[in-house]
Formats: C-alpha cells, sequence, structure tokens
C-alpha cells in the first residue's frame, strides 16, 4: 500500500476515534443535564447546539492544547484569548470560565448578557465578546445548558 493511502487512512481512523471520543463526552454531559431537577432536556440541548455550532464559545472559552486543538477535558473553563487586535484598543485577554455559569452570576443574570450585552452590573464585556442579542428562548436555552455543565 501506498505511504499517502496509509496515513490517510490512519488520519481517518484517528478522526474517527476523536469523533467517537467526543460523542461519548456530549452524551454524558448530556444525560448528567437530564437527571438535574427541573431540567428541561429539550432547552438544554438547544442550548448546546448554540453553544457549539452558533456560538462557538468553545474557541475563547476553552483552553486549546497541543497543535491548537480545543482541550475538551477542560470544556468552557476559561482560557487566555488567543488574538490581538491590530490597533490598540480595550480587549479581553483572558475569557472567563462559563462552565455551571460564570462565577457568581445566576441563570437570569446570563440570560440578560446574552439578550442585552450588558453584565448585571451594567457594563458591557471587553472584545473580543460578541455583544448577543438572542432572543428569549435562545439566552435561557444556553443559560440552562452551561448550567448543566459541572464545574
Amino acid at each position: 500500500m501506498h505511504p499517502l493511502t496509509i496515513a490517510a487512512a490512519r488520519s481517518r481512523g484517528t478522526c474517527l476515534r476523536m469523533g467517537l471520543a467526543l460523542a461519548l463526552l456530549c452524551g454524558s454531559v448530556m444525560a448528567a443535564a437530564a437527571q438535574q431537577p427541573g431540567a428541561d432536556s429539550s432547552q438544554v440541548r438547544l442550548g448546546r447546539y448554540l453553544v457549539m455550532h452558533v456560538a462557538m464559545c468553545a474557541d475563547c472559552h476553552t483552553p486549546r492544547g497541543p497543535g491548537g486543538r480545543l482541550d475538551m477535558s477542560r470544556w468552557l473553563q476559561g482560557a487566555p484569548i488567543g488574538s490581538r487586535p491590530l490597533h490598540p484598543r480595550p480587549w479581553a485577554v483572558r475569557a472567563p470560565a462559563i462552565a455551571g455559569l460564570p462565577a457568581g452570576w445566576t441563570t437570569a443574570q446570563v440570560v440578560h448578557l446574552l439578550r442585552t450585552g450588558e453584565r448585571p452590573d451594567g457594563s458591557h464585556p471587553l472584545p473580543p465578546m460578541p455583544p448577543y442579542r438572542m432572543d428569549a428562548r435562545d439566552a435561557r436555552a444556553v443559560a440552562a445548558y452551561l448550567a448543566s455543565l459541572a464545574h
């Protein structure tokens, strides 16, 4: 067999193993969320989808490991911001942990931030945090998913 064919087969196998590991991790998170009293599993599922595929929260809030890959063992546990603006301006150097909700925040406060772009004290997070303007359903779903994650 040609060396490139062998490398491609190994790469596919690695991708399949990584995909399976991610699926198992996400499945265990969803199972834990569904066991929490008052957790609406459809709301948590929507929040998971929004966090992972729309808002892309992991890009800033999850540390990266070797090769720049997300460290899934520290999912949404806070991380240094890996980019800087070209021109000087206020800029966050670290994204806070948001798994289990940001420290000291209530679900209602997270929903408010995601709907208005304002923190509980009325200030705005520094870029690169987007000033989200989610509708109420999506903001509640994201907050439910974040609250479902263990610290």
